[in-house]
């Protein structure tokens, strides 16, 4: 007979097999995600840009004072998942943006 105490999941960051209940109280103490200006951003908040950006692979420019809508936090605290209008899949670091 098997509890949820007894299951374990697969840390990739530590390479460990770790207790379910552990890995889900880390995940829910997940790092604060914070704008340049300190602010705390959440998934589907809008952000402006303060400064121009060269996109990798687009050969293309983002100005600053560009708006980003629905931003998603990813796992790192420092990056954040957004969409442009000619650019899918970009990943914006949070020292160049601000809250909207």
């Amino acid at each position: 007979m098997s509890t949820d105490d007894d299951a374990y999941v697969y840390d990739e960051a530590t390479g460990e097999w770790r207790p379910a209940a552990e890995m889900a109280a880390a995940s829910a103490a997940r790092a604060e995600v914070r704008d340049a200006s300190g602010n705390l951003l959440a998934d589907g908040d809008a952000v402006v840009l303060i400064k121009d950006l060269k996109v990798k692979g687009a050969g293309q420019t983002l100005k600053q004072g560009t708006v980003i809508r629905s931003v998603r936090l990813t796992d790192d605290p420092e990056e954040i998942d957004c969409r442009h209008d000619s650019i899918k899949g970009l990943v914006l670091r949070t020292e160049f943006v601000r809250k909207r």
